[in-house]
């Protein structure tokens, strides 16, 4: 893993993940179509020989064929996280999430890169029987097109490695919190906080069971994970392994945080139910064994995360007009 290509290198986990590389002596080629990502995530990136940026759509698969070339390792993370509202513009998923990894795939092998990471989503479990659940528990129903077409990623990385001989490791997220964070329920709460301090609309009943992992200990994870790389004597070539914290807390917990954080103690109005939206789910936790069996282990708490995330959002209100 000498010179890196990362897809979604200005978003929140990518931006991350290339301040992480670069420290670590890595040649980084960056590549983004800045739909959701920022050039602000990349101010210190940028003034490093070690990396370039490619502006550049994962649909563009000529321009990313060329983008790739003479790289050995990719990071696949550039999608459409729009869970929420998936099914207003279903196309979206299956565009930016599937077609996109498939262009991916695609460009690697035009360039004889055989590894990869690909960030992928606890959420392809839907409303799963077993918690916290493993990576071999049974697939129930999908519940969100955001899930099943990261699922069907996933497929199509699968079937590569095993036709092609590529090596790849597939990060199941829980929900990343951390600096940069730019969507998810800590940016919403905060942003209608910041408009009106003295009550919380909040989605569902507030009693979903959620879990959450720090941006830094998710890009620990996606860095020194694959470097160990795959035993010798083992067939496959694909490596599933679920990301998140021993614990989960409930939506009201972290509006407590969050608030504490804040100093302020909003009424909080709730629309009711046990989910949110459709394809809400009401209990996410998942076992970690597999890869807390690496060596890697999370450093910060549930709490620790909200709470750090509060402070980059409160420290960088331009966030907030960015992404209106």
């Amino acid at each position: 893993m000498t010179r890196v290509f990362i897809t979604g290198a200005a978003g929140f986990i990518g931006s991350n993940l290339t301040d992480r590389l670069l420290a670590e002596g890595r040649t980084v080629v960056g590549w983004d179509n800045f739909s959701t990502g920022r050039r602000e995530f990349l101010a210190d990136a940028l003034k490093r020989p070690a990396f370039s940026l490619v502006r550049g759509d994962n649909l563009d698969a000529e321009a990313l064929r060329a983008a790739m070339a003479g790289c050995d390792f990719v990071f696949h993370l550039a999608a459409n996280a729009d869970v929420r509202y998936g099914l207003q513009h279903p196309e979206r998923d299956i565009q930016q999430n599937t077609i996109a990894t498939f262009h991916m795939l695609e460009a690697m092998r035009a360039n004889g890169i055989k590894r990869m990471a690909f960030s992928s989503t606890g959420s392809v479990y839907g409303e799963a029987a077993t918690i916290p659940t493993p990576e071999d528990a049974p697939f129930p129903v999908q519940t969100s097109l955001y899930a099943a077409s990261k699922l069907a990623c996933e497929g199509l990385i699968q079937a590569y490695c095993e036709g092609y001989g590529f090596e790849a490791h597939i990060f199941r997220f829980v929900s990343i919190l951390g600096e940069r964070y730019t969507h998810g329920h800590v940016f919403d709460f905060m942003k209608q906080l910041r408009e009106h301090p003295d009550y919380l609309r909040v989605l569902g009943d507030g009693t979903q069971r959620k879990s959450y992992l720090h941006v830094g200990d998710c890009v620990s994870a996606l860095v020194s994970i694959p470097a160990k790389g795959f035993a010798p004597d083992v067939r496959q070539r694909v490596a599933v392994l679920n990301l998140g914290t021993a614990e989960y807390c409930m939506v009201k917990d972290s509006i407590g945080w969050i608030a504490a954080r804040l100093g302020i103690s909003p009424r909080l109005e709730f629309t009711g139910g046990e989910r949110g939206w459709v394809g809400d789910n009401p209990f996410i936790f998942l076992d970690t064994v597999r890869a807390l069996s690496t060596g890697w282990k999370p450093n910060l708490s549930i709490r620790e995360g909200v709470e750090r995330t509060v402070d980059w959002l409160a420290a960088n209100e331009w966030i907030f007009s960015a992404r209106e």
